[in-house]
């Protein structure tokens, strides 16, 4: 579930993600009957990962896919990162790749330790994108891992190339970015009965992502990348409200942007508040 965007311009990275967890807890049935799941949401989860240490202020990550560790006391993964902090002990600047290292081991260890299950399949992990700056670099690069499926970062967008990467409830934004759903391919495959031998989904997507609109990645203000991602993250916020199923992203969208000089920004973060200045309860009153 959940909505987590990565934008890499050449005036800095842009890390932005929505605020909505999740869980799914099972009902208790009658004898012979089938057995309900019911979803609850949450929707002041902080996906938007840092470490407040100036050495790792050019570093950050969002988190996207399952939202909790823990099959009886589930936790997010940002009230981790406190013993993340901890661990990682005070050290000099780490390098992105490196930094994501760490906040992989870390977050499989927590996911082991968790008893969570192992073999969920790759729709079930818990997912990072992790953006920054190394010391002497000129442009920003983009590391993903998945836990516990894929726990190597492997580079997202590397340190001579513009683009996005987004995932999770991704429809719309798919939609949005590149023109098509991703279940197109597919199904485009199974109308025109190809045989199973012969199929090749990733081919025929990426064939298609030429034939539609596409960005200036190179062109684009770090304004425009800003904006971009609330556009994004927003827009499936809102056609979720019309849709029939798991209306998983919502809350506030947090931003924030990484810079070579600047490090870490906020642009967009939910405050705790009173009562008064609660949106849902103002409008309640």
């Amino acid at each position: 579930m959940s909505l987590g965007i990565a934008i890499k311009g050449t005036e800095g990275v842009v890390l932005a993600a929505d605020s909505r967890v999740t869980i799914f807890s099972p009902l208790t049935a009658p004898p012979g009957q089938p057995q309900m799941i019911l979803p609850s949401t949450f929707d002041h989860a902080t996906k938007l990962l840092r470490v407040h240490e100036d050495h790792q202020k050019h570093v950050a990550a969002v988190t996207f896919g399952a939202g909790v560790i823990g099959m009886k006391g589930p936790r997010t993964a940002r009230s981790y990162m406190t013993e993340f902090e901890k661990e990682l002990g005070v050290t000099g600047r780490l390098s992105v790749q490196e930094f994501a290292k760490r906040l992989s081991r870390f977050f499989a260890t927590r996911w082991a330790a968790s008893d969570m299950p192992a073999n969920m399949g790759e729709q079930n992990d818990m997912v990072f994108l992790v953006g920054g700056y190394d010391e002497d670099d000129a442009y920003g690069t983009v590391f993903q891992f998945s836990i516990p499926t894929r726990p190597e970062p492997a580079i997202a967008i590397p340190k001579d190339q513009f683009g996005a990467i987004w995932g999770g409830q991704r429809e719309i934004t798919d939609r949005l970015m590149q023109g098509f759903d991703p279940m197109v391919p597919a199904l485009v495959e199974d109308i025109l009965a190809i045989p199973p031998n012969k199929r090749n989904p990733s081919a025929l997507n990426d064939q298609l992502r030429t034939k539609f609109l596409t960005i200036p990645w190179q062109f684009l203000p770090l304004q425009d990348c800003v904006d971009l991602a609330m556009f994004v993250i927003r827009t499936t916020i809102g056609f979720q409200r019309f849709a029939v199923g798991i209306r998983g992203v919502g809350g506030a969208i947090d931003v924030a942007t990484i810079t070579r000089t600047d490090g870490f920004t906020e642009i967009q973060t939910k405050k705790i508040s009173g009562e008064k200045e609660h949106p849902t309860i103002r409008s309640r009153t």
